[in-house]
């Protein structure tokens, strides 16, 4: 269904302003084309007719790129019914690892060394948690997260976690205490921000860049960081669905914005200092889509 506003709009209004004023990577800059032509004539169209009823209708093509809001739902479908024949009959837990804001100049610095980091520190810390607590070799889905609601620069990384693994002899072994909770929020947390800050001053060392960042890492360290992990869920097919909600996912969709203008953006977005009520943002258009391009 097609919404009043679009993120293509935003884009044909604000984008030649960001480009003029704001370096963008190639990519980025070609995101933005590709969500600028999405579903127009400039990319054709295609004829569907119903085999049934003889029905027919033209459609305009889409544009595939992964930033697009439009092009989310079939690309949602597939991963879920791909995923769905690979999922253990066990219960899961949703554990959400989270970085603090200190670091984000790091991330803008070298997002792809970051995440690379990142992704590397919270396999190590669930693949010795489940030695250590239950004594199994286990694994998880991760998905990555940039944004937060307001499209400021938010990493996070949730984790599909099963209460099941393979035993040092090899047995496969059920895991968890009840369906609360599979590992220690407060010892997980703990130990995530050793093995990440950790890496992270070995690749910073390595580089002679940890002079650069060392006053942001002195203050990560001084933070209490969070993982939150919610009770598990139950069976397979729903585990998947709502992992779904999580993948295949851009860092606003079109329903969300609310109103543009010739000047700036309105969007809703949540507030979690405010119980996470819904509550309207308003940018400037070119902040907007810089926001946007952040997450590309």
């Amino acid at each position: 269904m097609k919404t009043k506003f679009e993120l293509a709009e935003v884009v044909q209004r604000f984008g030649k302003q960001l480009i003029e004023s704001d370096k963008l990577s190639p990519v980025q800059t070609k995101a933005l084309y590709n969500i600028l032509q999405c579903r127009t004539a400039a990319l054709g169209g295609h004829k569907e007719a119903c085999d049934s009823c003889e029905a027919v209708r033209y459609s305009y093509n889409s544009c595939g790129d992964r930033n697009c809001p439009k092009c989310l739902a079939a690309k949602q479908m597939l991963w879920v019914e791909k995923l769905m024949e690979k999922t253990l009959p066990v219960n899961h837990f949703h554990i959400t690892f989270t970085v603090p804001h200190s670091l984000n100049e790091i991330c803008l610095w070298d997002n792809r060394l970051y995440y690379k980091i990142l992704f590397s520190a919270v396999r190590r810390t669930l693949h010795s948690f489940g030695y250590s607590d239950y004594g199994v070799e286990t694994g998880a889905v991760a998905i990555l997260h940039s944004w937060g609601q307001n499209l400021s620069l938010h990493p996070h990384i949730h984790c599909l976690v099963p209460a099941a693994g393979y035993s040092i002899q090899g047995k496969w072994k059920n895991i968890g205490k009840g369906e609360k909770f599979i590992y220690s929020v407060y010892q997980l947390s703990d130990t995530f921000k050793g093995k990440f800050l950790d890496s992270l001053k070995r690749v910073l060392r390595k580089m002679n860049k940890l002079a650069d960042f060392d006053a942001a890492i002195q203050k990560a360290y001084n933070t209490n960081w969070v993982v939150n992990s919610e009770p598990s869920l139950a069976k397979a097919e729903h585990v998947i669905r709502y992992l779904g909600q999580y993948t295949q996912r851009v860092a606003i969709s079109n329903d969300r914005i609310l109103n543009i203008t010739d000047t700036h953006v309105t969007f809703i977005a949540k507030d979690y200092r405010d119980r996470a009520i819904k509550k309207p943002v308003t940018l400037s258009g070119v902040e907007f889509l810089r926001r946007f391009c952040m997450h590309i």
